[in-house]
């Protein structure tokens, strides 16, 4: 995914810690799993990622407290995070209701920008900006989710911004109206994408979710709200009067759209 050993490390922390951060929950422990090819990388390498790890779990307060390691054909490296939210306040992506803002709390972008790393491609500066999107916590989003009365929240991950919006309405017995100008995307790509940087997660989320939306809009312009994400953003439905105090408090946020009675996720 990106070059760097402790950076792939700290994603996979982040990514983890997610989970539990979508809920309005607090990590507070991690087993840690490693699988390590020995005969064919040095186990310095492996030091590297779960140094790089470390490193994010201390920033979450989350304490590792055991794991385990294999001998692997190729690395492998993640975490099973576990936490606490208040038993009456857990936030799940059941409770949407009609008329609630969307609100997106991180930039789209990681799978086409990771793709193009790997490819050789990817400017300097957006891989940076792309490892430094990844390795944020989304402890913030998950703090403002209690806060601020959030009825529902989803971490946006593999199945790309709709694929888990699609997600939550269906939980929800709802639909939902996107605005794509107003969906943060990082600068570059879209033409990452139109240089071929798109990966199969992301074509197989286009294929599923193209049938399943209504939008006149071009499959270029739609690229990035399908791309499959690591430890992307949180996706959340708020009340409209409590959208200007969550975006307060959580850097970046931004509004992209709303729930709807309808059951039929429309893309403008």
């Amino acid at each position: 995914m990106v070059d760097s050993p402790a950076d792939w490390g700290g994603i996979a922390a982040a990514n983890a810690l997610s989970d539990v951060y979508a809920m309005g929950g607090v990590p507070l422990t991690a087993l840690q799993f490693l699988a390590w090819p020995r005969d064919e990388l040095p186990f310095e390498l492996a030091s590297e990622v779960i140094s790089g790890g470390m490193d994010v779990m201390s920033r979450a307060r989350c304490t590792v407290v055991g794991g385990h390691s294999i001998d692997g054909g190729e690395p492998t490296f993640g975490y099973a995070v576990t936490g606490l939210a208040p038993e009456t306040g857990v936030v799940t992506n059941a409770g949407g209701r009609p008329g609630d803002a969307l609100v997106l709390t991180k930039p789209l972008g990681m799978g086409i920008i990771t793709t193009a790393i790997k490819r050789g491609t990817a400017p300097p500066d957006l891989e940076r900006r792309a490892i430094e999107v990844m390795t944020t916590l989304n402890d913030l989003a998950g703090a403002a989710l209690l806060t601020h009365g959030a009825t529902a929240a989803t971490d946006v991950t593999g199945y790309g911004l709709l694929g888990h919006l699609r997600e939550l309405c269906e939980a929800s017995g709802l639909g939902a109206t996107v605005v794509s100008d107003t969906v943060p995307v990082l600068d570059g790509v879209a033409e990452l994408a139109g240089m071929g940087a798109w990966p199969s997660g992301s074509q197989r989320n286009l294929e599923f979710m193209l049938p399943a939306i209504e939008s006149d809009l071009d499959e270029m312009t739609l690229k990035p709200l399908l791309d499959a994400q690591t430890s992307g953003g949180l996706l959340v439905a708020l009340p409209g009067e409590a959208v200007a105090g969550y975006i307060e408090d959580v850097p970046g946020a931004t509004v992209i759209g709303r729930l709807t009675s309808e059951k039929t996720i429309r893309v403008t």
